[in-house]
């Protein structure tokens, strides 16, 4: 999947020289769960690690000092737990401008006003090749701040909550990708004239779903770190995206949905859902995104990678059902399900009225055909956008069953029974339809897509196959065939790299079925396509959609085979080793069987949709 103005006031060019060093600057305080210290020379944090289990692993320092034209302050210890910092010109017998005081699992900064003394925002700024730190917190259409209370989440570390003692305070923040530097920024601004005494309060926390059975074992200790990790809020979009610096995705949202509608509370007033609602609301308001008509790049977001095909991806408005529903059932916010439903439905309808042969399934206008490669700006129909998924999409079709059922769902409870009878009756036709026209009878797996022609595209794609069990698509008789028969394809091609995902496809995908050009994204060269298997989308690892394949074993009780998948998994996560990237400067997002990096993200939110089969690792010790 290849997928505003900063509030404050500084050029951006003063950024683009973000220290290298940073991992040396000097530690002021240092607890089992933090580690922190402040700039000697400009208003900033300098280093800050998290361990939000408490084991002390705070070797890594993702903070950088941006090179600010901002006045410099010096540095007080009062005691080994607190700190005060004055600027130059202060009056030495006036307050401190900024004082910080620590503790084991908080720490809070104080600012004071003072008349005429010039102040600036305290810095925090991430380096991204460090860490993909991320704001998380609700914001304003087009206005780049984060009303508190927020939830700084470091994935892979953990989460700090941050509140202020001023209600409805704001903190600044910006994010960057395509700059010498990509960064994430956040700007805490001073107490006012009308703040005179303001108080930032920071603790950090553990946020994931508390599950019986798991609590004590080290296997985990990834999903307690990491449940965050799929949301991140781009702060120049004010929505949901890939990560905190790069696109949002409509045909992505349903995953945060999944993992949001498990979320506990992140701080009080402040869940996980309302970011969904917040990027939704965007949606419903005509936001666009990656996988819609007309996304491109604007001076609010320079760093865009265009959609520049004239037709939306079929797993777009599924994508976007699915997390609508979502937020609906799981906040129980009724009136906003009134309020946007004429919306949702009308999206509903239109997602239905591509089955153009009226045979249940949704239809791609790009054929799909063999050798009939998408031309200039066209795109193939799903996530998996450089293989050429068209016309009949398996995967589409399994998000657009489950969108409908949902959205008649929605409409029950409003009182709408025409609608609940109009999309639960495209469910019941579009499931009729569905393992007829995808089974492949010489696999005994579902093919990815059924092109134009009639012909099936089948390359053993575990997710298809997975998400088409998951989501009840398939009886289970016929289920625990296809599993079978991909587990034993599995084991016949030799992958047993489970610590680095799943590969999409376990046959490499042939040259005139894979439709980009270079030999860097899985380009093969050979028809078979065998010169470019497992580079990226081509055979590539990746827990991207390896959720489905491990959720479909324990649904249908396999539970030791979904544990063989699972468990290298579970310990990579807890290693922290799906973000990053390797000696070839490409990232661990996507790997060769070997290990080998040939990501690009540095770190894709997609990769932690796997934390949800936990759920069902923590139901199945209870049997």
């Amino acid at each position: 999947m290849n997928a505003s103005k900063p509030s404050l006031a500084i050029s951006l060019a003063l950024f683009s020289c973000l220290s290298a060093a940073c991992a040396t600057a000097e530690v002021d305080f240092k607890s089992a769960y933090y580690a922190i210290g402040l700039s000697r020379t400009n208003p900033a944090i300098a280093s800050l690690s998290v361990d939000c289990l408490g084991r002390g692993q705070l070797t890594q320092n993702p903070v950088c000092v941006d090179n600010l034209p901002a006045p410099s302050w010096q540095i007080q210890k009062l005691s080994s737990k607190r700190l005060a910092c004055r600027y130059p010109n202060a009056d030495p017998k006036s307050p401190p401008a900024w004082e910080f005081e620590f503790g084991q699992k908080t720490f809070v900064i104080r600012s004071r006003f003072i008349e005429g003394q010039t102040t600036a925002p305290l810095v925090l700024a991430f380096n991204q090749h460090s860490n993909h730190a991320t704001l998380l917190g609700l914001m304003s259409p087009h206005e780049q701040r984060v009303v508190l209370p927020a939830v700084l989440h470091l994935p892979d570390m953990g989460s700090v909550r941050i509140t202020a003692n001023a209600p409805g305070w704001k903190l600044d923040c910006d994010a960057r990708r395509n700059v010498p530097e990509p960064f994430v920024r956040i700007g805490f601004p001073p107490a006012t004239r009308s703040a005179p005494r303001l108080e930032y309060r920071f603790e950090v926390a553990a946020i994931y779903p508390r599950l019986k059975g798991i609590e004590k074992d080290p296997l985990f200790d990834g999903f307690r770190r990491s449940y965050l990790n799929i949301l991140q809020v781009n702060p120049r979009l004010q929505m949901l995206a890939n990560n905190s610096s790069s696109d949002p995705c409509a045909f992505t949202i349903y995953e945060y949905a999944d993992i949001a509608r498990h979320a506990p509370p992140l701080a009080p007033g402040l869940t996980c859902l309302d970011l969904v609602r917040m990027t939704m609301d965007r949606y419903l308001d005509g936001a666009l995104a990656y996988g819609l008509v007309g996304y491109k790049s604007t001076p609010e977001y320079p760093d865009t990678a265009s959609w520049g095909s004239p037709y939306d991806a079929l797993d777009s408005y599924p994508s976007l059902l699915i997390a609508a529903c979502d937020y609906i059932e799981g906040a129980q916010d009724w009136p906003w399900a009134r309020r946007r439903y004429g919306r949702l439905a009308a999206w509903g309808r239109a997602m239905m009225a591509t089955d153009h042969d009226q045979n249940g399934l949704i239809e791609y206008p790009i054929s799909g055909n063999y050798g009939e490669r998408p031309t200039g700006e066209r795109r193939p129909s799903n996530w998996w956008d450089t293989i050429n998924f068209g016309h009949e999409d398996a995967y589409a079709n399994a998000l657009a069953y489950r969108a409908c059922r949902m959205l008649a769902g929605v409409a029950a409870k409003l009182g709408n029974q025409p609608d609940a009878d109009f999309f639960q009756e495209k469910a019941s036709r579009l499931r009729a339809a569905y393992v007829p026209t995808f089974l492949n009878p010489q696999t005994g797996v579902l093919a990815g897509w059924k092109s134009a022609d009639g012909k099936l595209h089948d390359y053993w794609f575990t997710f298809v196959n997975g998400i088409a069990i998951t989501y009840g698509l398939v009886d289970d008789k016929d289920a625990n065939a296809i599993m079978t028969n991909l587990l034993r394809k599995m084991d016949q091609v030799g992958y047993k790299s489970y610590q680095l995902g799943l590969p999409g496809n376990l046959i490499p995908i042939a040259k005139a079925d894979y439709i980009t050009g270079d030999h860097r994204w899985g380009v093969p060269q050979k028809d078979d396509g065998s010169d470019g298997f497992e580079i990226y989308e081509n055979g590539g690892a990746t827990s991207c959609h390896a959720y489905f394949t491990i959720k479909a074993l324990y649904q249908l009780g396999r539970v030791e085979e979904a544990r063989k998948l699972f468990y290298p998994m579970l310990r990579s996560f807890a290693a922290g080793d799906f973000q990053g990237f390797g000696p070839n400067g490409q990232s661990k997002d996507w790997r060769a069987w070997d290990g080998t990096c040939h990501g690009y993200e540095g770190f894709l939110v997609d990769s932690f949709l796997p934390m949800l089969a936990v759920f069902d690792e923590a139901a199945s010790r209870k049997r």
